[in-house]
């Protein structure tokens, strides 16, 4: 009797749920990020007791800073920014959200920013990857906007608010950055690539090395800052393709 070993091969993509295919990872550059310009929860989570290191987001898109030569956020327009803040100290109760006329079932007071995300993304007018909501727990709430809102000067959502107990309690919303203006043409408002993998970083780095993906197939929907593809400036890396 002849027995022959089976073997089987399995690739998973792991913390790169944006990655349509494999296509064109061998296409990777090793390049230099410029750890100063990226944000908190939007672009990396803090350390812990049990992992030491922060740790950026995969598939970030990047550009190259000119005078410097370090990589960045991509930025070509400035998104607009509004930050809802919870007051008076309530201990109970919900709260809607309205935006352009569409308003989101109840969230609760103490919600994460990923179920007011998710709230948003529940309105007609919002698709996944439009608003990236990031904060604590019963906020402040950060509301980043992109996809079709991309460096639009959007409308301030307003709230109804159903709380109970603390003083007063209300929700606050202001914008902190006006959409719709020019980016500085400092080089990062050119469209490089997407950050390949989820890369750690002590505290206190300013530099870090890293894989920049010039070519494969993503899933719009699912990178972890908002990105238009079609919004993307002459000059931009175009080798990729595109589900949104």
């Amino acid at each position: 009797m002849d027995i022959q070993p089976y073997t089987s091969t399995e690739t998973l993509a792991v913390g790169r749920p944006w990655l349509m295919s494999m296509l064109g990872i061998e296409a990777n550059q090793t390049v230099t990020l410029d750890l100063t310009k990226f944000d908190e929860n939007l672009h990396w989570t803090e350390a812990s007791k049990y992992q030491p290191d922060r740790k950026l987001k995969s598939g970030i898109p990047l550009g190259k800073v000119t005078a410097s030569g370090l990589f960045a956020p991509y930025n070509a327009v400035s998104n607009e920014v509004q930050t809802l803040t919870v007051t008076g100290g309530p201990t109970g109760g919900t709260f809607t959200i309205t935006f352009d006329s569409q308003t989101t079932a109840a969230i609760a007071y103490n919600a994460t920013a990923a179920t007011v995300q998710t709230a948003l993304e529940g309105l007609s007018n919002v698709n996944p990857g439009d608003v990236t909501v990031t904060g604590n727990a019963g906020g402040p709430w950060t509301l980043t906007w992109g996809g079709r809102y991309l460096g639009e000067n959007v409308a301030s959502p307003t709230t109804t608010e159903s709380f109970t107990g603390g003083t007063s309690p209300d929700i606050t919303i202001a914008t902190t950055t006006a959409g719709g203006s020019a980016a500085p043409a400092d080089g990062a408002d050119v469209f490089a690539g997407f950050l390949f993998t989820e890369v750690a970083f002590h505290p206190g780095a300013t530099k870090v090395a890293a894989p920049l993906m010039v070519h494969g197939q993503i899933d719009v929907a699912k990178l972890p800052v908002a990105f238009d593809p079609t919004d993307v400036p002459a000059g931009s890396n175009s080798q990729f393709v595109y589900k949104v």
